[in-house]
């Protein structure tokens, strides 16, 4: 089994849960890289993957996807400058616990994600995302799931549609009729999570729905005889958000198994990254259990 973890999901989470006053002794705010080294330590400790990867966002302002879409997560206000600081340390912290991290300045974590998945299948493996971001489920096959290691809950392929009502495969489709509040993405103005499902159970796909939208007055769906008629107004809208939505799975970045291989951790470099943050015994602790 491969592991590959939404990196950001993480420390976002460690970010608002831990205390704001965590600090190190120069004044720097030392939260989210606790939060976030304790959920890593707590992950490798329990699960004791031998294949894993780090997905990391740089590329908040500088994604591809502002090129097709300028508004494209313009909602979001900028990460506070304490939250990016600690974003480095969290990466130092992943490779002195011997995982190996990506970046990239264009491309998102998702779309990392996506592309370590299906390089790692194409070499014979299952992949567990861990995140709880819906966007990743597109990237499920039979084998696969998506885990909140946080939360407990794991949802696997199979079980995308019994939440969803659409497959893994139409989540694209899914989100691009719906929109995405979270990220900006307009989808098509009135079709909500329920419509999306019901439209994509009758023709299968985005395309062959606005090849048939003569079709669409039968759906039984609420509005179902004007809908036709907004779903081509707003086709556009829809295409772009498709665009949007679709995870990359082709970007450049070396992958396999020999890249993605756990590594032993490095506990002089932790106990460094450890003293500069003033953390204690507890951490220390849990990294010399793994390495053991």
């Amino acid at each position: 089994m491969f592991y590959v973890i939404d990196a950001s999901y993480y420390v976002f989470r460690a970010w608002f849960s831990m205390p704001d006053d965590m600090r190190d002794h120069d004044g720097n705010a030392v939260n989210a890289l606790y939060g976030f080294t304790r959920f890593l330590g707590d992950f490798l400790e329990h699960t004791r993957p031998e294949y894993l990867a780090v997905a990391f966002d740089t590329a908040l302002e500088t994604c591809f996807r502002n090129e097709i879409y300028p508004d494209y997560k313009a909602n979001r206000d900028p990460a506070p400058e304490e939250l990016k600081q600690q974003f480095d340390r969290c990466r130092e912290v992943t490779r002195a616990l011997g995982c190996r991290d990506y970046a990239s300045p264009r491309f998102e974590a998702d779309d990392i994600i996506g592309t370590l998945v299906t390089r790692m299948r194409e070499q014979g493996m299952r992949s567990t995302i861990l995140s709880r971001d819906k966007d990743l489920l597109q990237l499920l096959d039979a084998g696969d799931a998506m885990w909140d290691f946080t939360g407990g809950k794991r949802t696997h392929y199979k079980d995308v549609a019994s939440r969803f009502g659409v497959t893994a495969e139409q989540m694209v489709d899914y989100l691009a009729l719906a929109g995405d509040s979270v990220d900006n993405i307009p989808g098509v103005p009135g079709v909500g999570p329920k419509t999306a499902a019901a439209l994509l159970e009758h023709f299968g796909d985005l395309d062959s729905l606005y090849a048939r939208l003569d079709e669409v007055a039968a759906v039984n769906v609420r509005g179902a005889a004007k809908l036709g008629a907004r779903l081509d107004a707003h086709r556009e809208h829809a295409l772009i958000s498709r665009k949007l939505t679709r995870i990359a799975r082709d970007v450049p970045l070396e992958s396999g198994r020999e890249h993605v291989r756990r590594q032993a951790p490095d506990m002089d470099a932790l106990h460094a990254l450890f003293d500069r943050a003033d953390f204690g015994s507890s951490l220390r602790r849990q990294a010399e259990r793994i390495a053991g």
